[in-house]
């Protein structure tokens, strides 16, 4: 259904079944039961009300799907297809019920999803002109890691590590722990998993020279202005791949491709990126 490989489906299951459990609790929706007959057939939409990019509509078909397995679904576009207010995302039809049931849940995960894809695709557009590209970080909702950093993918950007388990990354607080840029590298050089790639952070052109000097993968420039930023990819000249952070926001990101760096990191597109709109409308 997409280009852009959504998580396994186990993933997706637990997610949803742990969604709807939250939901329905343990007497279920007593409204949609209390008002609506048994028997009782509904069809809708799923429609955007803004513009933005389409992600999550695997997970909010399995919403239904697990709800009630006879519902009907015909998706009418793919994750990462752009939107505009009036686009139709789902046809759906089946049991009213199980589709009152399901809304909040579906609307929940694929407004949200959504909205992490549009906002990375605002960043995307603007550094377009440039080699840099937009990623993620692990600044993530606390169990949907795997959906927001597939959200990313659908707006346009890529990943960064999924984890602690799959990249080193030393950070000020290894520094300061380790004892210095140079301690902490050679340390992580001598006990890392075999072919992990190793990144440091640096604040300062002279910790970049310490990063350099002992060999390093992939270098994090923190909180460095535009002209700063320059000087620090002339100095690495190639030799690992730069990354700037901090604050980055779409009127800022042009700026900071600018300067030449391979990789853009934000964390708010993710953890802050704000709901696409999207609504059930059932037929009259």
């Amino acid at each position: 259904m997409t280009a852009f490989n959504p998580p396994p489906l186990a993933v997706i299951d637990d997610l949803v079944r742990r969604a709807l459990a939250e939901d329905l609790g343990e007497a279920g929706d007593i409204t949609t039961d209390s008002v609506i007959p048994s028997d009782r057939q509904a069809a809708g939409v799923i429609v955007a009300r803004k513009p933005g990019v389409a992600a999550g509509l695997p997970v909010a078909m399995r919403v239904f799907q697990l709800v009630d397995e006879n519902v009907r679904l015909t998706p009418k576009v793919e994750d990462g297809a752009r939107l505009v207010p009036g686009t139709v995302l789902l046809e759906i039809s089946g049991a009213a019920r199980a589709l009152l049931k399901a809304e909040r849940v579906a609307l929940n995960f694929l407004g949200h999803l959504s909205g992490v894809a549009t906002a990375t695709a605002e960043i995307a557009a603007v550094i377009a002109h440039t080699k840099a590209r937009i990623c993620c970080t692990r600044k993530t909702t606390p169990g949907l890691r795997m959906l927001e950093k597939y959200a990313v993918r659908c707006g346009g950007g890529v990943n960064h590590r999924m984890g602690l388990y799959d990249m080193v990354l030393i950070k000020d607080n290894h520094i300061a722990a380790a004892g210095g840029v140079a301690q902490a590298i050679d340390a992580a050089k001598r006990s890392a998993p075999r072919g992990v790639k190793i990144e440091v952070e640096v604040d300062t052109l002279a910790q970049l020279d310490q990063a350099l000097a002992v060999g390093v993968d992939q270098i994090l420039l923190d909180n460095m202005g535009p002209v700063l930023l320059k000087t620090a990819v002339a100095r690495v000249a190639g030799r690992a791949v730069t990354e700037a952070s901090g604050s980055i926001t779409k009127s800022t990101a042009a700026a900071i491709a600018e300067a030449g760096v391979d990789l853009i990191s934000a964390g708010w597109i993710t953890h802050s990126a704000p709901c696409l709109d999207l609504g059930l409308d059932f037929a009259a």
